[in-house]
């Protein structure tokens, strides 16, 4: 049977201290909205239906895909409220629903299955962790191995209190069947909310079974302030870290790396410290990337060196065997294979061709105010330092340009491009003029 996911992400997150919906908090460059529907990618869930409230406008207008759909939960009245507003999008559904939330970002796609699989003997699936520290959070009330109920931290007795066995709020089952027994739930609480987690009992008292499938307790870390948002991004780091070495990257200080979200790096890369990472990077086998380097939206091949304090940013795509070396910036251009561009440049809206040497101090002068347009180097072309190529402009193969060139005209192959004034040396007029300034400076 196919399945279907409910993400809750109408709350407004107030300890956050925020004007931005929680879920769009961001964890290694993706919102935690974002975590949560990877965390559940496995379940390829046919449909997928978010639930907005606080900040609907903006949490509606990530690009998501097609299969997503948004509802909205004008008023906050508890997390079986939430769910119910997913009723109608999910009529039609036959199968199971599985309910996560949008600012629980680390549930393990492995831990959803298991959840499935649970399914199998029971009609409720819910999944707790056993807690160092229960605090508040909702108790699980079991006998053997079924759930019997859940019981919120405010409406427990004392003897619930004591027990260590915690609900992530995370809970499957038939879809019909969920819809079904929400109808059941009352406000009748502490809290005077509808709670999504009266369903196991209601379910118990039809004859039905829910079953607990456990999990570790990192996963189901929430985030509910500007501290927990950084204690997600610390765990991301360290699970991403741990994940990179295991698959065959070397970092001396990976503790000094930092992730996106969807970094992927080749075996036997090697990272030096203190490089970042920002979203939709692929670095293949065998590349280097040096100390200080940022990199984000960059594609970079087999062999290639970039660094150190490079910055490679959207469209960069390095070929094999490239060089890119100190305080040299690259955006939207293609640097073809064994290219270098060793030092001080910047290099926009271009591409440069295999074997082409870029000297230190080289712009591509690619915006004029309103419009960005593009340089063309060609094979083996040698730009000579700190030359102004005023784009549009190309550069033939093989051509040179004279250091300190500006060419606004493009250079045919095999051409020495030299636009730059003539130099004239005035004879003694440094001293003379030095002499002067003195002067004027003692008789202030």
């Amino acid at each position: 049977m196919p399945n279907a996911l409910i993400v809750l992400a109408a709350g407004r997150g107030t300890r956050m201290q925020s004007d931005m919906p929680k879920v769009l908090h961001e964890v290694a460059g993706a919102p935690l909205l974002v975590h949560a529907l990877g965390s559940a990618s496995e379940l390829e869930a046919e449909r997928v239906v978010i639930v907005t409230g606080h900040g609907a406008e903006a949490v509606e207008a990530l690009d998501l895909g097609e299969h997503v759909e948004f509802v909205r939960q004008d008023e906050q009245l508890g997390t079986g409220h939430a769910v119910q507003q997913a009723k109608a999008a999910l009529e039609a559904h036959e199968g199971p629903v599985f309910v996560v939330y949008g600012d629980t970002p680390f549930i393990e796609p492995a831990t959803l299955a298991d959840m499935a699989k649970a399914l199998d003997n029971a009609s409720l699936a819910v999944l707790g962790f056993e807690a160092a520290d229960p605090g508040r959070y909702g108790r699980l009330v079991t006998d053997g191995e079924k759930l019997e109920k859940i019981v919120e931290w405010k409406d427990a007795s004392d003897e619930e209190r004591a027990i260590t066995l915690c609900n992530s709020g995370v809970l499957a089952g038939e879809s019909g069947l969920v819809f079904d027994l929400l109808d059941e739930v009352t406000n009748d609480n502490a809290a005077g909310e509808y709670y999504l987690t009266d369903l196991p009992a209601i379910a118990a008292s039809r004859g039905l079974v829910s079953r607990v499938v456990r999990c570790d307790e990192a996963e189901t870390m929430g985030v509910n302030s500007r501290s927990d948002l950084a204690a997600a991004s610390a765990a991301f780091q360290t699970r991403a870290r741990a994940a990179a070495l295991e698959a065959g990257v070397t970092m001396d200080a990976p503790e000094t790396v930092y992730f996106a979200y969807d970094t992927l790096l080749g075996r036997d890369c090697l990272v030096e410290p203190n490089v970042v990472f920002g979203p939709d990077v692929t670095v293949e086998t065998g590349a280097r990337i040096r100390a200080f380097s940022h990199l984000e939206g960059c594609h970079v091949s087999r062999g290639a060196i970039v660094g150190p304090y490079a910055r490679l940013r959207p469209g960069a795509e390095l070929a094999e065997d490239v060089r890119v070396g100190n305080f040299v910036e690259i955006k939207n251009a293609e640097v073809a294979e064994g290219a270098k561009v060793n030092h001080l440049s910047y290099i926009g809206d271009a591409a440069v061709g295999a074997g082409a040497n870029i000297g230190a101090g080289t712009i591509t002068c690619n915006y004029d105010g309103v419009m960005k347009h593009r340089t063309e180097i060609g094979k083996g072309a040698f730009i000579g330092s700190n030359t102004m190529l005023v784009a549009p402009v190309s550069v033939g193969d093989e051509a040179m340009t004279a250091s300190g060139s500006v060419i606004t005209s493009n250079v045919p192959d095999g051409d020495l491009a030299v636009a730059r004034t003539r130099q004239e040396n005035k004879s003694g007029l440094a001293r003379r003029l030095m002499a002067r300034l003195r002067e004027i400076k003692r008789s202030r």
